[in-house]
C-alpha cells in the first residue's frame, strides 16, 4: 500500500488539496479567457471528463476582468495563471479560487507581497509555480536550470511567504524532462510539508506527454509524493484528464473502475482480440467499482489470469469460456461471449456495491 507524505491541507474552492484528500486532477483551458463563452464551454467539457480544478491564462487586463463572469458560471474551481504583471493577479483575486504565480517572472518581492495581501483578504490560496526555464537570475546564474536551482527558488519563495505570515499555498516544480522533474520534487518533499502540484511542463503531444507524465508522475505517486496533478498535452483537453486518471488508477493511488488485463497479440490468438478488448473497454467505461477483468485470446495465458480476475474471457477456436472468480460459468459461441462477459461484470460490480 502506498503511504503518502503528510502535507498541509488547503482548499481550492470546495476541492481539498493535501492532507488526507484524494489526489485531484487539473487541466487548463486554451481559449482566450476574454472569450467568456468559449472558455466556459471548455470548462464544461473538462467537468464532464472528470476534471477537479481548471486553470485559465490571464495575459492582459481584458482576460483579468472576464474572470468575474467565468467564476460565477463555472462548474469547477478556477485558478488564475499569472505571469509578468502582478496587477492581473490583484484583479483576479477578487473572484477566482486560487492564484498561480511564477516567482521567476513576477518581478520585485513587493509585487508578490501585494498578491499575498489580496489572496489573504479573500482567504484563497496561492500556487508557487517554479519552472526550470524561468528561474530568478540569482538561482539560474548559480545552479543553471537544474533541479537544485528549482528547489532553491521554491525555498526562497516559501520563506518569503512565511515571513509575511502566509501559509495557504501549494508548490509545483516543473521541468520539460522526467529526470529533473522527479529529482526536484524528491529533494523538496523532505524539506517542507506544503501540498505539491505535480506535472511535467511542455510535455508535448499526446504520445510524448503520456510517456513522460506516466514515468514522472507515476514514479512520484508510487513514492507517496503528490497532492494534485496535471498532465500537459498539446491537444484535446479531455485527453489530459483521461491520461491523468489512468496514471492514478494504474499506479494504485486510486481504486476505481475496471482494470482490463489482455494478452499481447501473437500467433496463438484464436479470435479478433483487438476488437474484443476495444468493445469491452467501451462497454465497461461506466463502471466505477474497482474490478480486475481479463480478456485472453488463447488457453496459454487465459486460465492463469482468469484465476485472479473477477471476470474473464478465454477465447478458443470459434468459442470460448466466461470465467467468474476462477469458476467457468459459460461456454459460448464467440459471437455471444462479450455480451455475457459484460453482463457478468455488471453483476459483479453490483454485488460489491451491495456488500
Amino acid at each position: 500500500m502506498i503511504k503518502r507524505y503528510k502535507t498541509k491541507k488547503i482548499f481550492v474552492g470546495a476541492v481539498a488539496v493535501g492532507g488526507d484528500a484524494p489526489v485531484s486532477v487539473q487541466s487548463m483551458t486554451f481559449s482566450k479567457t476574454r472569450d467568456i463563452e468559449a472558455t466556459l464551454a471548455q470548462i464544461k467539457k473538462l467537468h464532464f471528463a472528470g476534471c477537479d480544478i481548471v486553470r485559465v491564462a490571464v495575459p492582459d487586463y481584458e482576460d483579468a476582468y472576464a474572470l468575474k463572469e467565468i467564476k460565477k458560471r463555472s462548474s469547477l474551481p478556477v485558478v488564475a495563471d499569472i505571469h509578468f504583471n502582478y496587477r492581473f493577479a490583484l484583479i483576479a483575486a477578487e473572484s477566482v479560487d486560487c492564484i498561480r504565480i511564477n516567482p521567476g517572472n513576477i518581478g520585485a518581492k513587493s509585487r508578490v507581497k501585494e498578491v499575498v495581501k489580496a489572496c489573504e483578504g479573500r482567504g484563497i490560496p496561492i500556487r508557487i509555480g517554479v519552472n526550470s526555464g524561468s528561474l530568478e537570475a540569482q538561482f539560474e546564474n548559480k545552479y543553471g536550470q537544474s533541479a537544485k536551482g528549482m528547489v532553491e527558488s521554491a525555498l526562497y519563495n516559501i520563506k518569503y511567504l512565511e515571513d509575511l505570515g502566509f501559509t495557504n499555498f501549494k508548490i509545483s516544480l516543473k521541468a520539460s524532462d522526467v529526470e529533473r522533474t522527479v529529482e526536484a520534487y524528491r529533494m523538496l518533499r523532505v524539506l517542507v510539508d506544503y501540498p505539491f502540484h505535480l506535472g511535467v511542463t511542455e510535455a508535448g503531444t499526446l504520445f510524448h506527454s503520456t510517456v513522460k507524465s506516466s514515468i514522472a508522475l507515476g514514479t512520484l505517486l508510487l513514492e507517496g509524493i503528490g497532492d494534485t496533478m496535471r498532465v500537459s498535452i498539446t491537444g484535446e483537453l479531455e485527453k489530459e484528464i483521461e491520461v491523468a486518471r489512468a496514471i492514478l488508477k494504474d499506479s494504485g493511488v486510486v481504486k476505481s473502475g475496471v482494470n482490463i488485463i489482455s494478452c499481447p497479440t501473437c500467433g496463438r490468438i484464436e479470435a479478433n482480440l483487438v476488437k474484443a478488448v476495444a468493445e469491452v473497454e467501451e462497454r465497461l467505461s461506466h463502471i466505477k467499482t474497482p474490478l480486475n477483468v481479463s480478456v485472453m485470446g488463447c488457453a496459454v495465458n487465459a486460465l492463469g489470469e482468469a484465476k485472479s480476475a473477477d471476470v474473464a474471457i478465454a477465447y478458443g477456436k470459434g468459442s470460448g469460456l466466461v470465467i467468474k472468480r476462477g469458476e467457468i460459468i459459460a461456454k459460448l459461441d464467440e459471437k455471444l461471449l462479450v455480451d455475457k462477459f459484460v453482463q457478468e461484470v455488471e453483476k459483479a460490480a453490483l454485488e460489491i456495491e451491495n456488500g
